[in-house]
């Protein structure tokens, strides 16, 4: 491990730490999250996806941090995600038991905020699959234009604020990797299993999991990119 690996990793023990010591600080936190749902949604997804991000770019390329990769943009475009997958999360826990009743299963609707049971189980694995099949793939192309987008502008805030060129960008995008990979291996053997657990854990609980796994994808993201350049 180099010294700027060691610095990064007790910077973030620092930053998360009173999370888990000090109580006041945890219930600060508990308190806005369900009182300001949306704005802590787009805080949690800004710092932790982006920090994600940060951590696949050292992957890539030895570095935390270089010209035109676009910091602050990426935590602006993580933190509108953020909001999305919030209402997601909301729209896909709602509807899908919904459906599930509708298709005879019983005790759907209300399984996933009760205790553990079978029931609960498959219900939260037909939430995770209905949002990584529906909403997913529509989320990740996204995040990859707009990821485009920034690089293409050097990474800067006024660049950034552009208009967004999808004609442009959509058919320069490495299909084969965002297919073959991103889609066919890291939906159906990560993120279904991994939001299967992030539904059984309670619904305020959801967003900082679903936030943490953004961490995981800046690493998944990096891979797609090491696949790419082969």
């Amino acid at each position: 491990m180099k010294q700027k690996d060691l610095i990064f990793l007790i910077a973030l023990v620092l930053f998360f730490i009173p999370f888990f010591v000090f109580e006041p600080v945890y219930q600060t936190y508990d308190a806005i999250n369900k009182s300001h749902g949306i704005l802590a949604s787009f805080v949690k997804f800004a710092i932790l996806a982006t920090l994600g991000e940060v951590i696949a770019l050292r992957i890539r390329e030895g570095l935390y941090h270089r010209r035109g990769f676009g910091l602050l943009p990426r935590a602006i475009v993580w933190g509108l995600i953020g909001i999305t997958i919030k209402m997601a999360f909301i729209i896909f826990a709602t509807g899908t038991p919904a459906v599930l009743e509708y298709l005879g299963m019983e005790g759907a609707v209300g399984a996933l905020s009760g205790d553990f049971t079978l029931t609960k189980l498959a219900t939260a694995f037909a939430t995770s699959v209905a949002m990584n099949l529906i909403f997913a793939p529509v989320f990740m192309t996204f995040h990859k234009i707009t990821d485009t987008h920034i690089i293409w502008n050097g990474g800067t805030l006024k660049g950034f604020l552009r208009p967004i060129a999808f004609a442009q960008i959509f058919p320069r995008l490495d299909w084969s990797v965002q297919w073959n990979f991103v889609f066919k291996k890291t939906i159906p053997l990560f993120w279904i299993p991994a939001h299967t657990i992030t539904f059984m854990l309670p619904a305020h609980a959801r967003v900082l999991f679903a936030a943490v796994l953004g961490i995981v994808l800046g690493v998944l993201l990096a891979v797609a990119s090491l696949k790419s350049k082969k």
